[in-house]
């Protein structure tokens, strides 16, 4: 005699095999959109490998300002879509609230840290890729003088700062880094005339090569810098192409395997809460050489960043991390 209580129990059991396997990912980019060339755009990456990898379908939302972030995260939630990724420091508050609305329903988050039991939070070392970039920042120069315009002055670009200037001065003591943020809103990371008006200044003070942490903003500085028949540094995504010639390589902060992961991840049955930090070593942080930029990277710059890379990513070179360590030692 089939015992329907067991029978209820196991049909419960499947339905919920079947709603998982069918789930669909969702996630909201941060302000200035999935075509920022930038911080958005490699997220985007990562969505775009997932759906050739699986034929899968990923819902997307771009965030016009950071108010629709609480309502846009509900949204997807509620209609069953799962994992459910912010890209974002700006978006860590609404996270929270909705991870607590929804505590069966995964979530994850780039650049913050949310603590709750159903959250994965996703963070870079980018003081050990801008170490790099110091490093062949210094060495590139003519003038002695290097730049660096960042965009909101939070502790992440500070971070970033911190590790620019001590890969520089690694590779020349006499080096001076000039450095200008954009603002003290997440504004200052969708500002590209903001952009090109910073590196031009620093440009007239003498620096021929100037790095970008400034997402969309620092796409204005790139521009700045080739008009001006200097260096610039990308970073976030590969962005050599942009000016090939005048971009002496780009530090890559991989939101994409951030992103591949957490769907991957839930898709297998393995997603994890917590704090997953990504840097050289994790393949979380990388710098760029290409047909766009190979005759601007001498032989000895390249052995010189690898070099350095494989010293971070084997721990017999640590990179100060202000986030850790305290105030830059250098700035």
């Amino acid at each position: 005699m089939i015992n329907l209580r067991t029978l209820a129990a196991s049909l419960t059991v499947l339905l919920s095999m079947v709603g998982l396997a069918e789930a669909e990912p969702a996630i909201v980019y941060s302000v200035g959109g999935k075509f920022d060339g930038s911080f958005n755009e490699s997220a985007f990456r990562g969505v775009e490998r997932y759906r050739t990898e699986t034929g899968k379908p990923v819902r997307e939302f771009e965030l016009q300002r950071d108010a629709q972030s609480l309502p846009a995260l509900r949204n997807f939630a509620g209609r069953g879509y799962e994992p459910v990724i912010a890209i974002g420091f700006n978006q860590a508050s609404a996270v929270a609230a909705v991870a607590k609305e929804f505590p069966e329903t995964s979530f994850a988050i780039v650049d913050m840290v949310v603590e709750a039991p159903n959250v994965a939070s996703y963070v870079f070392k980018e003081n050990e890729g801008a170490y790099i970039a110091g490093l062949l920042a210094a060495g590139a120069s003519q003038s002695g003088r290097i730049g660096f315009v960042g965009g909101m002055d939070i502790p992440i670009i500070r971070r970033f700062l911190c590790g620019y200037q001590m890969g520089a001065l690694a590779a020349d003591p006499k080096v001076e880094v000039l450095y200008n943020m954009a603002g003290d809103t997440p504004a200052a990371f969708a500002d590209p005339a903001r952009g090109a008006e910073l590196a031009r200044s620093q440009i007239q003070r003498g620096a021929d090569v100037i790095l970008q942490a400034a997402g969309g903003t620092g796409v204005g500085v790139l521009q700045a810098a080739a008009d001006a028949g200097v260096l610039g540094i990308g970073t976030d995504s590969n962005q050599n192409g942009l000016h090939p010639g005048y971009v002496l390589t780009s530090i890559r902060k991989r939101v994409d395997v951030a992103v591949y992961e957490s769907f991957t991840s839930f898709e297998n049955g393995g997603f994890r809460n917590g704090i997953h930090v990504l840097g050289l070593k994790e393949g979380g942080m990388d710098w760029v050489l290409d047909e766009n930029n190979a005759a601007l990277v001498s032989n000895d710059l390249k052995r010189a960043a690898e070099k350095a890379g494989a010293a971070i990513s084997d721990g017999t070179l640590r990179v100060h991390d202000i986030m850790t360590d305290g105030a830059c030692p250098v700035l």
